[in-house]
Order: structure tokens, then C-alpha cells, then sequence
């Protein structure tokens, strides 16, 4: 099976190279800093220990980012190395301070892992939730390097469990020194399976995001877009298009309680895709075109064209709004929940436990369509003040009692 694995990263990786010679930009990114990470590992001690952390993009950057500086408190004489798999987490976070070195994981072949190995010499390695690359793992246990998984969340229709899953469960339990899952039925789940040499940590999101809340800081284009305004405001985050076209259609219809003010964060900031929210939204501006001491010009509708902004913004919200529901899945929710801000998304949740958990207790309401938010909970909280009160009591209840993950993972690791 190891064979067939790698063949098949082999064929991913010459799939790649071809794109990337066809012009696809992220083909290219990724690449191109294939070949670079020799180079960026050169700049390690070979004397000093180095710990290696591992996320696949920007998301699991955030997850891992309280261990990491948590790490770094504990061990400030400690050499920090960061890799990504993904271009929109390396681009953006290629000059993240507190890591040594940052780099590209180079395709996971057997002759990589081998020359990754020996030229960052890593004490110890974390990997972020889903993060399975075999050849690296299986590289680290040969030379008994302590190997850790955490924020891991595990569901019974995963390949592990499944009968043609026998080799990868096999090295799931091989692989890591220990696993750090996020819930109770990940937990019960991998001690069915017979691995036991894991615990209930919970998610280092919901640290990371209560930072983030903990220090936001005003914004002062937000703020003079909203000089004035007393009612609702919704803000709709990472959202894509089919996400847009429900709002448009939901604040078309002119509903007396609908926020008079709206802004909206997109996934996806090209200029076609701006200009396809402006279409829907006539009476919008952008967040480069509004500066603090520029004219409002009674525009009801903010587009947040640039990133790194989202976090804070939900600070403003009376509700929220997070996209990706009607495509593969819901964006972070928990951004929001930390500001006490309760959140609706389309019906793609399944795969998210702090979708599910947020909706029982009465945080989070899922919406199928434009219908949904004229007639459902939309209506519902912005007209009945207790119903928002009450939700946000929830949503703040809720992460109040998921923090403190990262300290769970450091005392394991100190014991």
C-alpha cells in the first residue's frame, strides 16, 4: 500500500509541475517553492533544538498559532520551523515572526522525507487536525522523533474505518507519539480501533479566536461607515457567490427589520468577484474606496475588499452571516462566536462539531435559502430582542467553555 501511496503522490506532484508550466498561478506558487526549502532550512542551527510545526493552510496556521507561541513562551531558546502545504497559507504567513525558518513540506516522497529529515533535524513535530503525510511520518518514527497530532477530529466514514482502511489506521496509530482530539467521539472512536495513546484536548480554535477578540482593535473605516446608524448590522463573512445572490435576494424584498446596514467580507477578493457583489448590492462601496474622512454617501452596504480584516469586524455585528454552506463547507463560525455574536449558514455543516454543538445550544442556525432568512431565524432575532439576547448569551457560554486547549496539550507534553 505504501507503494500505491507514494505512485500516487508521484502523479500528483508531475500534475502539479505541469500546471504550473501551463501558467496556474498556485501551481506555480507551489512549485517553485518546492524547490526553495533547502535553501530556507539552510538558515537553522544545527545546534539548537528545532521544533517543527506542520498546518496544511492559513486555517490550520490559526489552529496551530496558540501552541506555537505558547512553545515559544516556555522554550524562547528553541528554534521554531513552520511548513505549509498550501500557497495561501505560506504567501501570507511566510514572515510570521516567532518561526526560524518557514518553508513549503516538499512532495511527501521517501527521498524527500529522508532530505527534509536531515537537513531540519527536528526534536519534536505537531500536525495540525488533517494532516497525513505518510512518507514524513513514517520518517520521523525511523528516527524516533517525538510526533504529536493535535486539534485532531475523527468521524466513522473516514478511509481509517473503513475496510479497505487497514493500512492507513495502521499508521495512524504507528505515526504519533500521541493524539490530541478534539471531542468525545473522535476519542471513543480511535479507542475502538484499539489507540489508545490519545486524550481529549478540545480545539486550540477556540484560544486563538478569543485572542483575536480579546485585542481587536476599532476600525476606523467601519467605524465611519456606521457613524450615525443605531439598527442592526449584519456582517456576512467569507462568503461566495451563491451565499451573496440569498442576501441580495433576502434584502430586496425590503423587509421592515432587515439590517439597514450590511457588510460583507467575500472569500474571494478578485476585482470580477467585487464587481459581481457591487451588481447585487447597487448601493455598496468598498472598503478601499471609503477611507475614514471620505464621504458616505448613504451607502448601506460595505464590501470588505482586501484580507486579514474579517476577525475584527464581527465586533460590529448584531448578527452574522459565514459562507461556504452551499458549497463544500462553512467557513469559521468561531470568529464570530467569540464577540458573542450568534451565526447563521447555509445547510453544508455536517462536517463541522462547532456547527453542530453552536446550533443545540441555540448559537447557530442553519438556512436553506433566501426564505430561510425572511421567515427563520433571521426574522426571529432581529424583531424579538430576548431571541438575540439569548442567542448571544449562548454563542459567549459556548466558547467560555471550549478554551483552554493549548494548556491541556502543554501539561501532557510536560508530564
Amino acid at each position: 500500500m505504501r507503494h500505491l501511496y507514494t505512485l500516487a503522490i508521484l502523479l500528483y506532484t508531475a500534475a502539479v509541475r505541469l500546471a504550473a508550466l501551463l501558467g496556474h498561478t498556485k501551481a506555480r506558487l507551489l512549485a517553485r517553492g518546492w524547490k526553495q526549502w533547502p535553501q530556507t532550512l539552510a538558515a537553522l542551527n544545527p545546534h539548537t533544538p528545532v521544533v517543527w510545526f506542520h498546518a496544511a493552510s492559513l486555517g490550520e496556521f490559526e489552529q496551530a498559532r496558540p501552541l506555537i507561541e505558547a512553545y515559544r513562551h516556555l522554550h524562547p531558546d528553541h528554534q521554531i520551523l513552520l511548513t505549509f502545504f498550501s500557497p495561501s497559507g505560506y504567501q501570507i504567513r511566510k514572515d510570521y515572526p516567532l518561526a526560524n525558518a518557514v518553508a513549503y513540506l516538499p512532495p511527501d516522497t521517501p527521498r524527500n522525507a529522508r532530505r527534509f529529515l536531515a537537513a531540519a533535524h527536528p526534536s519534536s513535530a505537531f500536525f495540525v487536525k488533517y494532516e497525513f503525510w505518510y512518507n514524513h511520518l513514517r520518517a520521523l518514527r525511523l528516527r524516533h522523533v517525538p510526533t504529536y497530532l493535535f486539534s485532531a477530529i475523527f468521524r466513522p466514514n473516514q478511509y481509517f474505518f473503513q475496510p479497505y482502511g487497514h493500512w492507513f489506521l495502521r499508521q495512524l496509530s504507528l505515526s504519533f507519539t500521541h493524539l490530541f482530539v478534539q471531542n468525545t467521539q473522535s476519542l471513543q472512536l480511535l479507542h475502538r480501533h484499539h489507540i489508545q495513546h490519545c486524550s481529549l484536548a478540545g480545539d486550540t480554535r477556540f484560544d486563538r479566536v478569543h485572542q483575536i477578540a480579546s485585542s481587536a482593535l476599532p476600525d476606523p473605516v467601519v467605524e465611519h461607515f456606521l457613524s450615525g446608524h443605531h439598527g442592526h448590522v449584519l456582517v456576512a463573512g467569507s462568503t461566495w457567490p451563491p451565499d451573496e445572490q440569498i442576501l441580495a435576494r433576502a434584502r430586496n424584498a425590503k423587509p421592515r427589520w432587515f439590517p439597514s446596514k450590511t457588510i460583507i467580507a467575500p472569500h474571494l477578493v478578485d476585482r470580477q468577484h467585487i464587481l459581481q457583489i457591487q451588481t447585487l448590492f447597487p448601493d455598496s462601496v468598498t472598503y478601499s474606496q471609503l477611507s475614514a474622512h471620505t464621504a458616505n454617501h448613504d451607502h448601506n452596504v460595505l464590501i470588505v475588499d482586501n484580507i486579514g480584516l474579517l476577525s475584527k469586524l464581527y465586533r460590529y455585528a448584531s448578527i452574522a452571516y459565514i459562507g461556504g454552506g452551499f458549497g463544500n463547507g462553512i467557513h469559521n463560525i468561531l470568529e464570530a462566536l467569540a464577540f458573542g455574536k450568534p451565526v447563521l449558514f447555509g445547510p453544508n455543516y455536517h462536517k463541522f462539531q462547532e456547527a453542530i454543538d453552536a446550533i443545540s445550544l441555540g448559537a447557530a442556525f442553519p438556512v436553506r435559502n433566501h426564505l430561510d432568512l425572511l421567515h427563520g431565524p433571521l426574522q426571529q432575532l432581529l424583531t424579538h430582542p430576548d431571541a438575540l439576547s439569548n442567542a448571544a448569551h449562548a454563542a459567549l457560554l459556548y466558547m467560555t467553555q471550549n478554551l483552554g486547549s493549548t494548556q491541556k496539550i502543554l501539561s501532557t507534553l510536560e508530564k
